[in-house]
């Protein structure tokens, strides 16, 4: 019996949680991206090194906010890989933490399309703020960037003709785990377009060892009346 029965538990947990599949990408069709979401709430992130929790206030960032939420409530950052733990590349000294682009290269190209309009600077760049990356106008969509240190340069910063990134969210608690994510590779991960070109296979043969993220999922909201 002691033969097969470890091996056998360990295929009915597959089964059961759908490990060892691999996961349909959340394509923008998939999620109600122009509702709005709640005017504020906490989102859960459990990765590879533990959890962090932040906190979305959608006044700071209503678009920004309402994105966020939908990709999170939509599942779409469950299995992605956490590529970059280095320095911004607009202003010098700050540091990062950032993920979000699909390891799937069709769903890559299809959330590239879907870029958010541009709004204002309005929440300073704090330890633990949260934005969206960008390349250009309208182009925020689906790569979270999290500062590690203060950056106040991003408030006000011209990039690409628009000015400053706006803060969508904070990071609240387990900001430690922030520090335990594998970092040895620094922004070498997205210095060219091999991850958009290859996605998964690239990042894995390339750079092994990266974090990622396990699950995100909403925790608490919060909604005017």
């Amino acid at each position: 019996m002691r033969a097969w029965c470890a091996p056998l538990l360990m295929l009915l947990a597959l089964a059961a949680t759908g490990a060892g599949r691999a996961k349909r990408p959340v394509m923008p069709q998939d999620l109600p991206l122009h509702e709005a979401g709640p005017d504020s709430f906490v989102a859960e992130f459990t990765t590879t090194k533990g959890a962090f929790t932040m906190h979305a206030v959608r006044a700071w960032s209503p678009r920004g906010v309402d994105r966020l939420y939908h990709l999170v409530k939509g599942g779409y950052f469950d299995g992605l890989t956490i590529y970059r733990v280095g320095e911004t590349k607009s202003v010098a000294g700050g540091r990062v933490v950032q993920f979000g682009q699909s390891g799937d290269t069709a769903a890559s190209h299809a959330w590239d399309r879907t870029g958010i309009e541009d709004e204002p600077a309005l929440h300073p760049h704090r330890p633990g703020a949260v934005g969206f990356a960008r390349g250009g106008p309208n182009t925020r969509s689906v790569e979270i960037a999290i500062a590690t240190n203060a950056i106040p340069a991003l408030d006000t910063v011209s990039y690409m003709g628009v000015v400053g990134f706006p803060v969508i969210a904070e990071v609240r608690d387990g900001f430690e785990v922030l520090s335990r994510l594998e970092g040895k590779y620094g922004n070498a991960p997205i210095e060219n377009d091999s991850l958009t070109i290859l996605g998964e296979s690239y990042l894995k043969r390339a750079f092994p060892g990266l974090d990622g993220i396990v699950r995100g999922r909403i925790k608490k909201e919060w909604r005017g009346r």
